[in-house]
């Protein structure tokens, strides 16, 4: 038990039975100093507005908290304040606030055997271009592109094919499927051709992991023909493309998916989100700006 929950027994203790004479005896009983005990009397009132401030700003914290369905963490919460409602607050009185009113982030946790992982074998098909420097600092340079399953309704399974641009990430071209087969990757490139409206970089790099879908010699034709180089990562390195698997992790902590019943549905959920992810969700690392920004 701290001081602090000492002297608020010991002063409730006295208000209740009326004991203001044995002040100085129930402090000898609960271990704290009689000065102690009236320094921290006198510090009340100042208590008190702390805790008024605390709840001032803990109301605007669980405003953003809760548009964002209780899936933002601190720094999340800290831009929006400051996007949305011109406030600026320390990230560090933020998690504090959330941790006292309990508001707890239904985020993934990080896996902690994924970062013991030490991926060693080398693919030989397709170099790896990039060595993990997905940033380079020119706008569609550096295509990163991925595949993930989302899983809903009842058993049902569809397929999501993005393409996010390493630099700004935006997300440029995606595209959903209730198949696997390789025209769910075709139509993504489609889609990024459409957006990049033949402006390609004269270096840029297209990077996937070793999947079957970005092996395939239709897929090697459609990027050569485009002018884009490809590069993938090494066997079994899921580092390699951290940036598309983190994506994604974001993406399926903030998108309520799972209870849609029609592919059409789930489709109309993911180009929200996709819409959302470019133009008002605010990244850390992106110098507190949107994608688009």
């Amino acid at each position: 038990m701290t001081p602090s929950e000492r002297f608020q027994i010991i002063n409730h203790t006295i208000r209740k039975h009326g004991l203001q004479r044995m002040t100085r005896y129930l402090c000898k009983l609960a271990h704290v100093s009689l000065s102690g005990y009236y320094r921290w009397l006198a510090a009340e009132e100042s208590r008190q507005l702390r805790e008024e401030a605390d709840e001032r700003d803990a109301f605007l914290i669980q405003k953003h908290f809760d548009d964002l369905n209780g899936k933002a963490g601190a720094l999340v919460v800290k831009m929006r304040l400051e996007r949305k409602s011109s406030v600026v607050m320390n990230h560090k009185k933020i998690r504090r606030l959330m941790r006292k009113y309990n508001l707890i982030a239904t985020i993934r946790q990080a896996n902690p055997y994924r970062k013991m992982a030490k991926a060693t074998k080398e693919h030989q098909t397709c170099p790896n271009l990039l060595k993990r420097e997905f940033d380079q600092g020119e706008p569609e340079k550096v295509l990163l592109t991925d595949i993930t399953y989302m899983h809903y309704g009842h058993g049902q399974c569809a397929y999501l094919s993005v393409v996010k641009d390493g630099s700004t990430r935006q997300v440029l071209a995606h595209y959903l499927s209730s198949s696997l087969a390789l025209s769910l990757v075709e139509r993504t490139m489609e889609r990024l051709l459409d957006r990049l409206d033949s402006n390609i970089h004269p270096e840029a790099i297209l990077h996937s992991d070793q999947g079957m879908h970005y092996t395939h010699p239709k897929f090697h034709l459609l990027v050569n023909k485009a002018g884009i180089k490809q590069s993938m990562s090494r066997k079994g390195n899921c580092w390699d493309n951290a940036s598309m698997e983190t994506f994604f992790g974001h993406m399926k902590d903030e998108l309520e998916y799972k209870s849609c019943t029609t592919i059409q549905e789930l489709r109309v959920r993911v180009n929200d989100y996709m819409e959302y992810y470019n133009t008002e969700r605010y990244q850390w690392t992106l110098k507190q700006m949107t994608p688009d920004e």
